[in-house]
């Protein structure tokens, strides 16, 4: 059966990560690792992991932030295909990893993504926003196309070949991993058309214009270190994109 590695950096995440872990011990998929990533909280996060004892994989100490927690989990990692869980977000139901894994069986498909909800950040089961990430199309990137990282599933051997988490990427450390191993070296992807992930609505990089200008002035170096040029439209439709989110949902 092949081992499927699951990274959640926490940092005062006492309130939200027992939907997290939770979400996890309820997969169907039976050979998964949860790594827990602690960047030092002094909340009760650390307490709550302490209770699980299938959580063998845990780290605690400072670090340089989100991604260096991240990269500390992937160096830790045995599973064949690794996926990132947000400590505030958790799996749409028992079967994503189940799913995911049947993609994998394809020795083809270097990396998996579905789509994700937004959630009220007190009421989980009130959707906010829909992610409907789409199917990839070669290009899609320089079109302001980009899928919602906590549903990205990347083959190990990638992170092994093309590197971790740029950590000079400020809170677009996810779009440039994902723009390097997709667009730039070719990964090649399979698309679940349903919601894996739920995540609290928020976001660093959409907190205010402020944070949209630093992160659009984010995603242009990410094109940057990679070499390559996106249109002069890429990186303004990026956010435009988005808009379609927040059009009214019917249940």
């Amino acid at each position: 059966m092949m081992k499927i590695s699951i990274i959640t950096a926490t940092f005062q995440s006492a309130r939200t990560l027992q939907d997290t872990i939770d979400s996890v011990r309820r997969q169907t998929w039976s050979d998964i690792e949860h790594i827990i990533v602690d960047g030092g909280s002094s909340d009760d996060t650390l307490s709550i992991v302490a209770q699980h004892a299938h959580l063998q994989k845990v780290s605690s100490g400072p670090d340089r932030g989100i991604y260096d927690a991240m990269n500390k989990g992937i160096g830790m990692a045995e599973g064949e295909v690794i996926g990132i869980l947000n400590s505030d977000d958790f799996y749409a139901d028992e079967r994503v990893i189940q799913d995911i894994a049947e993609r994998f069986r394809d020795p083809d498909v270097d990396a998996v993504y579905g789509d994700l909800d937004y959630i009220a950040p007190e009421d989980s089961s009130r959707v906010t926003r829909r992610w409907k990430a789409g199917s990839y199309q070669a290009g899609s990137f320089r079109w302001g196309w980009m899928p919602p990282h906590p549903a990205f599933f990347v083959r190990r051997r990638l992170y092994e070949k093309h590197g971790g988490f740029n950590l000079d990427m400020g809170t677009c450390g996810d779009y440039e991993l994902m723009l390097r191993m997709v667009h730039r070296h070719g990964a090649r992807l399979a698309y679940i058309p349903r919601t894996l992930v739920k995540m609290r609505a928020g976001g660093a990089s959409n907190a205010s214009m402020e944070a949209r200008l630093k992160a659009n002035l984010n995603d242009r170096l990410a094109w940057t270190v990679n070499g390559m040029k996106p249109y002069w439209f890429t990186l303004w439709l990026k956010p435009l994109r988005k808009i379609g989110q927040f059009l009214p949902i019917h249940s």
